[in-house]
């Protein structure tokens, strides 16, 4: 395996693991998403790696994009004084990343074992599997930061939710527990805290007994073209960030959620 800075690589039997290692909230940025998208193309080549766990350190599965983090703040703000476009190209970038972990060719499981918000759902939600437990919370919070989902939501949501569901996370920006999660599809196996990563690593386990080519083969079938819709959601949702992370809304979002306290929007 090659060597990772923010993530843990492994082979266990049949089964790739990958453990994300920025506790304790996880935060993504660029290189955590490029170093995930590179672990599952390595996957990809090894013939004796038939599916893989996603897993990670510390409290949550992941928290999604640190805007109230101040270095980002300033990379941001660098970023207003030179070319708009380069912060532009930042999100797009990220999202080219996003797209290669979409077009990775053996199944995947999460396990969500602690909060999976913003581009972390849209990250968890990249799996093919989510295991999860009665203290995880599946958020799509963009619409309470002044902001557009992305991460390919958009498209990926619907598909496991259905659309009134997605649009009822995507309005409300609600913290959905393991449970509810579980039952309206976003999850498919619920267990106690402590068992999220055993019982991830069975499902693989289970997963992996199966042939590899009849694995490489369902999946290509079951999961075609669905690269392509997160590019093409992924593209307008892009497009739509840009636009609403200039306005007062978007700022005040972002405050406001690190504050912990509710916004006061005045829809400008």
């Amino acid at each position: 395996m090659s060597k990772f800075t923010d993530i843990g690589v492994a082979k266990v039997g049949h089964v790739g693991t990958i453990e994300i290692q920025r506790p304790p909230l996880n935060f993504f940025d660029i290189s955590l998403i490029n170093q995930i998208a590179d672990a599952l193309d390595e996957f990809d080549k090894d013939i004796e790696i038939r599916s893989s766990v996603l897993m990670a350190q510390g409290k949550a599965f992941c928290a999604g994009a640190n805007f109230s983090d101040p270095a980002r703040q300033a990379q941001e703000a660098a970023e207003a004084k030179g070319d708009p476009a380069d912060s532009l190209g930042s999100i797009n970038s990220l999202y080219m990343h996003a797209v290669r972990i979409f077009r990775a060719k053996k199944p995947i499981v999460a396990a969500v074992h602690g909060a999976a918000i913003g581009g972390g759902l849209g990250l968890a939600v990249s799996a093919d599997f989510r295991v999860t437990c009665p203290e995880a919370r599946f958020s799509a919070n963009f619409t309470k930061l002044g902001f557009h989902p992305g991460f390919g939501l958009t498209a990926t949501l619907p598909e496991l939710v259905g659309k009134n569901n997605a649009e009822l996370i995507f309005y409300t920006s609600r913290r959905v527990t393991g449970e509810e999660a579980t039952q309206m599809g976003l999850a498919n196996v619920c267990v106690p805290q402590h068992q999220v990563r055993d019982a991830a690593m069975r499902l693989a386990q289970e997963i992996a007994e199966c042939s590899p080519l009849g694995l490489l083969s369902t999946r290509a079938t079951m999961r075609a073209g669905l690269a392509d819709r997160v590019l093409a959601a992924t593209n307008h949702e892009l497009a739509e960030q840009s636009r609403l992370r200039k306005t007062e809304d978007f700022k005040e979002g972002v405050k406001a959620t690190a504050e912990r306290r509710v916004a006061n929007f005045k829809g400008r």
